[in-house]
């Protein structure tokens, strides 16, 4: 009789959490730190296939075989990063401190949108960013042009950077 009124509640309650629409729409990149990019390359794109989308003079974005998502080998950082797409960096980080988190580093701009660095309570560490203006676009060398949904007039604010996130325009705290 418990496991019938168990599963008769089941079904008529909502779980808890079921009328939310998940936080996050996908994994953006997994950022991960390396001494000389060059070197990076070397292994990462040469040694072990990883083909080359995109690069800046700090970083490089190279395509995983069966994913969005991207690699992005980088030398302004030392610890590994976990970039998360969401559908407003703004709203994502208000909702994510309302949920028992901390924001690091208050929603930013960058070149493909807007970006906030939080904490779980956990204490990792995520970068939560959307895509309100367009993915980077790169020539056929990789060189980043611009982005999708603007022009190149904009790459000379973020030249240097990492997928469209200038180191000028990313607190000092968050550059490790």
């Amino acid at each position: 009789m418990h496991i019938v009124a168990s599963l008769r509640q089941a079904l008529v309650e909502p779980a808890v959490g079921a009328d939310l629409k998940p936080l996050v729409g996908d994994i953006d990149c997994l950022q991960i730190p390396v001494p000389d990019l060059e070197n990076g390359l070397a292994f990462y794109r040469d040694a072990l296939g990883q083909p080359l989308l995109w690069r800046t003079r700090t970083a490089a974005g190279l395509q995983l075989a069966d994913s969005r998502a991207e690699l992005v080998v980088q030398t302004e950082r030392s610890e590994l990063e976990a970039n998360l797409s969401v559908a407003s960096a703004d709203s994502a980080a208000q909702r994510f401190v309302e949920a028992g988190g901390a924001v690091l580093v208050p929603p930013f701009e960058i070149a493909i949108g807007r970006c906030a660095v939080v904490q779980d309570p956990w204490g990792n560490r995520l970068v939560l960013l959307d895509h309100r203006k367009g993915r980077l676009v790169a020539n056929a060398d990789g060189s980043v042009m611009g982005t999708s949904a603007g022009d190149s007039s904009s790459v000379g604010a973020w030249a240097g950077s990492r997928r469209g996130r200038a180191t000028g325009n990313v607190p000092e705290r968050v550059r490790r």
